[in-house]
């Protein structure tokens, strides 16, 4: 007498029924002769036989490494399998990672505003509003404060020893004041001092070293040090325009700095100052379709 053979199995998920074919539209006859499971699944069903054990097994392996299989291939659309971290820094909402030398994103994109770049695997930029400026490198982040402790890279790049011959800090480009430099939904935070650096004509240099009011730089790429001095402690100015500092024959960029742990923000520790960077603080991005100027403009 004929015994069936029973077989102690799982139960199949819901997606198994959704996903089954449609044996209507899918003839069998198109399908290669195969030891594939779909194959033994319809050729049992043609021959109104029961399944072999063997069948059985492809089918249920198969099924069940679906869910691996659409994984792993949503993981490679969506960045998967890459760390969201950059040197000693963890990313997380409302920023996302782009690997700069490969373009893969970590996680999924989010606000373009909170779009960084991870340089040489060291640490995590954002970029600068202006084009073709250097951004600013981001040495850790306080989420619960929505604040950044960043450096101005460009800043950075002016106290690099020429002699050194840095590849990437060979061209010598335009100095903006770090405010020009951000753009909403970032900002300065008030906490930060400000620090100015002049750039002189042989006059007005000869003038302020006269009056001794400020310091004179010992390392400034990109100008003649003999006309550069540096002002620090200065406090922000809402209109950014710091008319009560300027000095005539003198061009002068503004960038935030940090006091020192010793409290002080002495000129003279201008180049320590702009190595320990400022705090930058962020807004919280507008939910998902609410309404904004920004996205309603039409020019």
């Amino acid at each position: 007498m004929f015994r069936p053979i029973v077989l102690h199995l799982p139960a199949l998920p819901l997606y198994w029924f959704m996903l089954r074919p449609r044996y209507s539209i899918l003839p069998v006859a198109h399908l290669p002769q195969t030891s594939h499971p779909l194959w033994c699944t319809l050729q049992s069903l043609k021959s109104s036989a029961r399944m072999s054990p063997s069948c059985w097994f492809l089918a249920f392996a198969w099924v069940w490494c679906l869910p691996l299989m659409m994984l792993v291939a949503s993981e490679e659309q969506q960045g998967g399998g890459c760390s969201a971290k950059c040197g000693n820094v963890t990313i997380s909402d409302p920023f996302w990672l782009t690997d700069q030398e490969t373009g893969r994103s970590c996680g999924s994109p989010g606000p373009r505003d909170f779009e960084l770049t991870c340089l040489n695997s060291t640490h995590p930029v954002l970029p600068s509003f202006v084009p073709h400026s250097p951004g600013f490198a981001i040495i850790d982040v306080y989420y619960r404060e929505r604040s950044l402790h960043v450096v101005d890279i460009g800043k950075l790049q002016l106290l690099d020893d020429a002699s050194k011959s840095l590849k990437s800090f060979n061209d010598c480009r335009p100095i903006w004041n770090t405010s020009v430099k951000l753009a909403p939904p970032f900002k300065i935070a008030p906490l930060n001092l400000e620090l100015i650096l002049y750039n002189c004509t042989e006059e007005a240099a000869a003038a302020a070293r006269r009056k001794k009011e400020l310091v004179q730089a010992k390392t400034m790429r990109c100008v003649n040090t003999s006309n550069a001095f540096v002002r620090a402690g200065v406090p922000s100015d809402p209109t950014g325009s710091y008319s009560g500092y300027a000095l005539e024959g003198c061009a002068l960029t503004v960038l935030p700095v940090l006091p020192l742990l010793s409290g002080e923000t002495n000129a003279s520790h201008y180049e320590q100052l702009i190595e320990e960077g400022f705090l930058l603080m962020w807004d919280l991005p507008p939910p998902p379709g609410k309404f904004t100027l920004s996205n309603h403009l039409l020019f």
